[in-house]
């Protein structure tokens, strides 16, 4: 069966055209009914003003004493009707005989209605009634002698027929006048209809809904965490994994972002209308990856896409990359190392100094074969361990001197994700340390490790000789985002410390006595 399709367009200048037509319709037929109560009304009250004007002209009055009173009476009247614009005025005795009329034929004859009500009552009446002329809105007084007496009555009346031409003449106005809101109703329903395609990009509302589902289904499918905000800083939409990693937090629809470091990546992105990328984040006790991404309209930005990725889901997909880069990163460091140490061998070598020459060898090789097995046998974490070797590499690398205590001893087993938050501590405050310590001392930089497990306590102090930290800033080092160092990506490590830290159920506080710089010291309970 063929089915007649209407686009949005069509629909919508037509139920604007219908509705504009419609109210116009409405207005008219009301204007038009009020119109002709105005007009019968006031019809109404002039025929009463004529009437009463000829009922109390003297010279009709004394035409009544008159041996033929119409020869008086007939001038007086019709110039009278003629004055006020009335179709007639006629004057009767008290028996209704005519003494006027416009048409002189029936002077003499009685009236076509009663006058019983006027004589009887002696008041003044308006009706609409039939007359020898035809339907008219009529008027009648009584007319009074000097003796108080009634002697006749004055009729006065406007014809129905004249009074509906002059109301057709109004209506006629009031149609024409009509025309010009229903033109521009037209107007105005093309323009808009038009401007609203344009600004649903032509779709029609079965694609915009089917658009809807589709961008819904896509959203859902997308196993990172999507969420937008607008402008104002509020979110408008997330996707089912937003939805089930912050189903108890700050991040729902219609929530305004009052995450600090959040508002200030937005505000970035807002101005620079460019997106920021891999983007650490704290919300809660979980660290995010974030990107942000701006949307954009006739280039100003309007919203905000955010993709979050827990950083387990980092971990999962990039582990192997991450083993590989720290390889390379300790072979890096090692390589300079090893690289500078060979130059000198080669030069004793050279020289024909082969007992120097053996002396550096072997002591290199003590070295790093008393590193290694003093880790291996005082840290029972592989992942700790790993770690400290890392960060001994590494700061050979940055030219300062690391150095664990002797002394230090751990022999706690810890559960996989304690170690990782442990890991992460330590990482990051020792990281911080040999920065701090090369910042201020170059390459006599010092940084001490030492650590220690007390019953279900684990104690790390770390220590380094750079330039300390000020009284004023100790309660907002570990605020998310805040950063002394230029550059991206800064400002999260000590926020990521004090996290891991209550993860732990641990305590982390600062010491001036130490290296003359800061000592770092951590404590955590085994969970």
């Amino acid at each position: 069966m063929f089915k007649i399709r209407v686009n949005l367009l069509t629909q919508m200048t037509l139920l604007i055209i219908f509705v504009v037509f419609i109210s116009t319709l409405l207005v008219s037929i009301l204007f038009s009914t009020l119109l002709e109560d105005i007009v019968e009304n006031h019809m109404g009250k002039q025929a009463m003003t004529v009437a009463k004007l000829a009922a109390q002209n003297p010279t009709i009055i004394q035409g009544f004493n008159d041996e033929q009173p119409s020869k008086v009476i007939q001038p007086a009247s019709e110039l009278i009707r003629q004055t006020t614009g009335a179709d007639y005025v006629t004057i009767a005795d008290h028996k209704g005989l005519r003494y006027s009329h416009p048409n002189p034929e029936y002077i003499g004859k009685p009236t076509a209605t009663s006058n019983d009500a006027v004589l009887n009552e002696h008041k003044a009446i308006i009706y609409q009634g039939n007359g020898i002329s035809g339907p008219a809105i009529k008027a009648k007084a009584p007319i009074w002698n000097d003796k108080g007496e009634v002697i006749g009555v004055s009729s006065v009346g406007f014809l129905v027929e004249n009074v509906q031409d002059q109301l057709s003449n109004y209506k006629m106005k009031i149609i024409h006048l009509s025309l010009i809101p229903i033109s521009v109703g037209i107007v105005w329903a093309i323009f808009i209809a038009r401007r609203l395609k344009k600004l649903i990009l032509g779709l029609e509302p079965e694609e915009i809904s089917f658009l809807f589902q589709e961008r819904e289904a896509t959203l859902d499918a997308i196993r990172y965490a999507t969420i937008t905000i607008n402008i104002e800083k509020q979110v408008t939409s997330m996707n089912k994994r937003a939805r089930e990693l912050f189903h108890d937090h700050q991040l729902m629809v219609g929530k305004r972002i009052v995450n600090g470091h959040l508002e200030k990546l937005i505000k970035i992105v807002i101005s620079t209308k460019e997106g920021q990328f891999n983007r650490k984040l704290l919300l809660g006790q979980q660290l995010y990856i974030l990107d942000l991404s701006p949307i954009l309209n006739h280039k100003d930005v309007r919203g905000i896409v955010l993709t979050i990725r827990t950083v387990s889901e980092i971990e999962q997909l990039t582990d192997e990359f991450s083993e590989i880069r720290a390889f390379s990163e300790n072979m890096r460091a090692q390589n300079h190392e090893f690289l500078n140490k060979l130059n000198t061998i080669y030069g004793l070598l050279s020289l024909k100094q082969y007992d120097r020459a053996m002396n550096i060898i072997s002591s290199e090789v003590r070295e790093r074969q008393d590193i290694i097995s003093f880790l291996m046998s005082s840290v029972k974490d592989p992942l700790i361990a790993a770690c400290l070797l890392g960060k001994i590499n590494r700061s050979k690398e940055l030219q300062v001197l690391l150095e664990i205590e002797q002394e230090s001893n751990l022999n706690s087993s810890l559960k996989p994700e304690d170690s990782h938050h442990l890991v992460s501590v330590i990482g990051n405050i020792i990281d911080n340390g040999m920065e701090a310590a090369r910042q201020k001392n170059k390459n006599k930089g010092k940084v001490k490790v030492s650590f220690t497990d007390l019953g279900n306590e684990i104690i790390f102090d770390i220590e380094d000789n750079g330039p300390g930290i000020p009284h004023a800033m100790e309660d907002i080092i570990f605020t998310d985002g805040y950063t002394t160092k230029n550059g991206e990506n800064h400002g999260i490590g000590l926020a990521i410390v004090k996290n891991s830290i209550g993860l732990l159920s641990g305590e982390i506080y600062i010491d001036r006595s130490y290296l003359g710089g800061q000592d770092l010291h951590s404590s955590s309970r085994r969970i």
